[in-house]
């Protein structure tokens, strides 16, 4: 029979062994460790307590290293949504996944609530081209229910072979009842920026996600935007929307575009590696002409940081919805049995010393989500003049070919989608300013 007192005794020993191996470490910087740490010896006493009685009255016998890592877990997700603890096998998903080179969805997630949510689908993904939106709740995944599971099973579920499916049933805004969305795996390759003319001398800039790239690449498509309009631009649209983020260095470059100087960002936390400044280095991309970035709900993290940047710099107007809110800032730091530990560590602060975390960017101009689409055909045809007993003929001589019914377009004559409300609201703004001007 297994003796609690032993049990409680091997757990302190443990626990203390690992403290006394990280002691060094922690008084050569007494900036980072002012205050002592203490042992909570009545909590840990309350824990070996139950550890001892699942071993000894759990219906199935459970072996102590997933005992202690289920602990380790629920210890890091009672913390945030954002903070959990990798294992091998785990970890190593993790860094394939940094190299795209996997079969998935194309969505950012997180936990709310015990479900997975949708922060964002990714452009040119099986998951955009799904309809997934951002603010969608997936509650069984091949007829799984995830209550339950961890975010990391969840997504390991979600990832698969290339061109095998899987059906995730979803509870969405406005939606009554749940529905089912089947989709194909695929390699994800995102391509981080896109660009093209709305009209002559207004330019538009998409960015799907920030790679320490992008900045790069912004830069180099504005250039390509003024040179098929003349050498200038009067004005252009940055598109943020359903950005789910990324890279921090990815952020502060495309901020650094559009500003002559001023601070981009800042990060506060509890230890003295967590505090960062940037700043702007001069050159405006743009020569000063009229910016609009556009977000949504979608918009996170590093999207939220250009956002913030320019909204308190006054360089752009911060048009669309209200954006997601992530703030944080997190660090994985190996573990010494080969996994990893994902911790927040920092808080993300705008320019002006705003908090992004759990408020997101209030846009300087709110639009309500509206589309535009082609009304179904009614099954009950009105009556018309055709139909009246007795009606005059045409008297047209020639005939009109009834099949020569072209179909509606919803693109004018750049390509622009015209049910794309935020948009064309956006360009609306930059010509009014650019006349202004």
């Amino acid at each position: 029979m297994l003796n609690k007192k032993n049990i409680f005794i091997l757990f302190i020993g443990c626990f203390l062994g690992i403290l006394l191996s990280t002691t060094g470490s922690v008084l050569a910087d007494k900036e980072e460790a002012e205050q002592p740490i203490i042992l909570p010896f009545e909590e840990l006493r309350t824990f070996t307590e139950i550890f001892g009685r699942i071993k000894q009255d759990y219906v199935e016998e459970v072996t102590d290293k997933d005992l202690l890592e289920d602990a380790i877990r629920g210890m890091l997700v009672g913390l945030d949504p954002h903070s959990s603890y990798l294992n091998t096998e785990e970890y190593q998903e993790l860094k394939v996944g940094t190299t795209g080179r996997f079969g998935g969805l194309g969505i950012q997630v997180t936990m709310e609530d015990g479900f997975v949510k949708v922060i964002s689908p990714i452009d040119d993904t099986p998951a955009k081209r799904a309809g997934m939106q951002p603010g969608d709740l997936i509650i069984k995944l091949d007829e799984k229910p995830v209550k339950g599971m961890t975010l990391n099973a969840a997504v390991k579920i979600m990832r698969g072979d290339v061109g095998s499916d899987i059906i995730l049933t979803v509870v969405r805004e406005g939606n009554n009842a749940p529905f089912s969305v089947t989709i194909t795996r695929d390699i994800i390759k995102v391509k981080s920026v896109r660009s093209r003319t709305l009209e002559e001398g207004f330019g538009y800039v998409r960015i799907s996600s920030f790679q320490s790239p992008t900045g790069e690449a912004v830069n180099k498509a504005i250039k390509d935007l003024k040179k098929a309009n003349g050498g200038q631009l009067k004005g252009m649209v940055l598109d943020l929307r359903s950005n789910p983020g990324g890279v921090l260095d990815g952020a502060v470059s495309v901020s650094d575009t559009f500003l002559h100087s001023g601070k981009i960002v800042f990060t506060e936390g509890r230890v003295k590696d967590s505090k960062m400044e940037f700043n702007a280095t001069p050159g405006d991309a743009l020569n000063g002409a009229p910016l609009v970035v556009l977000i949504n709900a979608g918009s996170a993290s590093a999207s939220e940081i250009v956002a913030g940047a320019l909204q308190d710099h006054k360089r752009a107007i911060i048009m669309g919805t209200k954006s997601f809110g992530k703030g944080s800032v997190q660090t994985i730091m190996p573990t010494g049995n080969g996994g990893a530990v994902k911790i927040t560590t920092a808080r993300y602060f705008t320019p002006s010393g705003r908090s992004i975390q759990a408020t997101g960017i209030e846009p300087d101009i709110k639009l309500d989500r509206l589309k535009l689409e082609a009304l179904e055909a009614s099954k009950f045809k009105p009556v018309k003049e055709a139909d009246l007993s007795g009606h005059l003929t045409n008297g047209n001589k020639k005939k009109v070919d009834k099949k020569s019914k072209k179909p509606v377009k919803f693109e004018d004559k750049k390509g622009v989608d015209i049910r794309d409300y935020p948009l064309n609201e956006a360009l609306n703004l930059l010509k009014g300013v650019a006349i202004f001007k």
